[in-house]
């Protein structure tokens, strides 16, 4: 299958279908784009009209996922929607900063055991999920991460009478 040929008998039908699902062009393009990607990293073999079928197919699947992301995003949006704050004082905005840097420096000083533990669990992992990819028991995951937590209070405390 010739690039040049099937993208130029094939790409202007497939952004319109696009444009036309969508009703906007910059997605249509993008989409379009994708499905060409696709068909020539894939094994799509055939006659014209079954790559074109294949193009559009594939276009159809795309353009309907992209939907299903944007219905839910409003839908989430709906449900929780984001009011806007007022700016953050110059002043807090520094001393966040100033804590954010303390807290990365007091992390990089534990061990990396402990550095994991704590990144874990504060990134919403279960005990189990942190016992399952630090290969420990489930039962020693409250234990260490009890203990990486006072190690990071005190290495908070040493850097912070350090600055």
């Amino acid at each position: 299958m010739d690039f040049d040929t099937t993208f130029d008998e094939q790409y202007p039908a497939l952004v319109r279908y696009c444009q036309r699902f969508s009703g906007d062009r910059d997605v249509a393009e993008d989409v379009a784009q994708e499905c060409m990607f696709r068909l020539f990293g894939s094994d799509v073999r055939g006659a014209p009209e079954g790559v074109r079928a294949w193009l559009f197919k594939t276009a159809t699947h795309l353009l309907r996922d992209q939907w299903r992301v944007e219905s839910n995003r409003r839908r989430l949006l709906a449900l929780h929607p984001v009011a806007p704050r007022d700016p953050e004082p110059p002043d807090r905005s520094l001393e966040r900063a100033e804590e954010r840097d303390l807290a990365s420096a007091a992390l990089h000083t534990l061990s990396p055991r402990d550095r994991e533990v704590l990144l874990m669990r504060y990134s919403g992992f279960s005990y189990r999920e942190i016992a399952e990819a630090l290969d420990m028991a489930e039962g020693s995951v409250g234990t260490t991460l009890a203990r990486a937590e006072r190690r990071f209070e005190a290495a908070v405390r040493r850097a912070g009478e350090a600055a």
